[in-house]
């Protein structure tokens, strides 16, 4: 049994594009998370500064009590008060693992699984580089590839047909290329309505791919269910979705096949465990969103780690600066896969030196703007 212990420090750093929090307490032990309204680090870490006269002090380990205290203090809610909730969740399933010896996944029901599939992104502004990439990664021994069909001037297409027929070439050269043997996974950004994705999602069908992301805006999912059962592809959404009742929402109106939580913005690692809950019952499975630092991507693999549902990894790559910098002990990569680390907490350590060579980068708003001038989405 451990002995009592307290939340003496709470610690936000803006570090490079992300935004990490530090939770220590009066025994030593110090818990890392990770918030993840993408983009908008500052506003998060405001927010986890309004909430640490509360949190100091208490019980570490009473992580339920504390959330439903910080996420029912107010009327208003939303994507910055869950991005920080999110990060303060993860930090104290480390400080609980850490202190009690064993892994997160541990104590959310054991493991499933001892390596993570992971897809990795894949780009190129034009065709022969998109493949080119496509080809490298399945070499390096990935088995899914997530990527745009569109290149990233896709906002100043002169017309529908136009823009789809560029979505198939894409598409269906990627699938030449690698072959059956890598599951390929088509991210739309949101950037069609509900009647373009149908068509064009019914085009894509040809190629099979793993699955179509965001098709349309994810604010109705009655609509979303419309585009799931009328394109005949399996949908992946949820990526933008704070709380546990806008997936069960998405879930109801059968909007989608997989479910995209991120555990940086959606509760953290016990509001995550929940919505994969929620999916289990439904018989869909669990794609986490995975945009952020290493510390999102070693929280993604403890949840991936102990639920049953568990289908794919988002993994951008941690093997350049500044990411391979950030833990001392990076996760390990075999063959596409992430090996679940053994190690207490979250199992992985920063590294104080790059915390410390890396300064905060905000954002830029660079909202495209199509042909006739108007506001695209992204």
């Amino acid at each position: 049994m451990t002995k009592p212990t307290k939340i003496e420090r709470i610690d936000t750093i803006l570090w490079d594009r992300w935004l990490l929090v530090r939770i220590s307490c009066e025994d030593g032990t110090v818990g890392i998370g990770e918030g993840g309204v993408h983009g908008w680090q500052r506003p998060t870490k405001t927010m986890v500064e309004v909430m640490t006269p509360y949190l100091l002090g208490k019980d570490p380990h009473c992580i339920e009590h504390h959330y439903q205290f910080l996420y029912r203090s107010s009327h208003f809610m939303g994507a910055v008060v869950q991005g920080a909730l999110s990060a303060i969740d993860i930090a104290l399933w480390d400080i609980k693992g850490k202190r009690l010896g064993v892994p997160i996944y541990d104590l959310l029901g054991g493991n499933t699984r001892h390596r993570v599939r992971c897809y990795i992104h894949v780009r190129g502004n034009t065709l022969e580089q998109l493949v080119q990439d496509a080809v490298a990664k399945a070499k390096q021994g990935f088995t899914a590839v997530r990527f745009s069909p569109w290149s990233p001037g896709f906002y100043l297409h002169k017309s529908y047909a136009e823009w789809a027929e560029a979505a198939v070439q894409r598409v269906g050269a990627v699938r030449e290329a690698v072959g059956t043997g890598v599951d390929i996974c088509v991210e739309l950004h949101r950037q069609m309505n509900p009647a373009e994705s149908i068509a064009l999602g019914r085009r894509l069908e040809q190629f099979h791919p793993f699955f179509y992301e965001d098709p349309m805006l994810p604010d109705s999912p009655a609509r979303m269910s419309d585009v799931q059962e009328r394109c005949n592809l399996p949908i992946a959404t949820g990526e933008r979705f704070s709380t546990i009742f806008e997936f069960q929402q998405l879930l109801e109106n059968k909007g989608c096949a997989y479910i995209r939580p991120d555990l940086c913005l959606c509760g953290g690692l016990t509001g995550c465990k929940k919505v994969a809950a929620l999916a289990e019952a439904q018989h869909v499975k669990v794609i986490p969103h995975n945009p952020l630092s290493p510390v999102s991507t070693a929280a993604c693999v403890q949840l991936d780690a102990c639920i049953p549902n568990f289908a794919l990894q988002e993994y951008t790559g941690e093997s350049e600066p500044p990411k391979s910098e950030l833990l001392k002990q990076p996760l390990q990569l075999e063959e596409g896969y992430l090996v679940v680390p053994q190690g207490p907490g979250l199992g992985i350590e920063l590294n104080e030196d790059a915390i410390r060579r890396y300064p905060p980068v905000d954002k830029v708003l660079d909202t495209p703007l199509g042909y006739d001038g108007s506001v695209q989405d992204r």
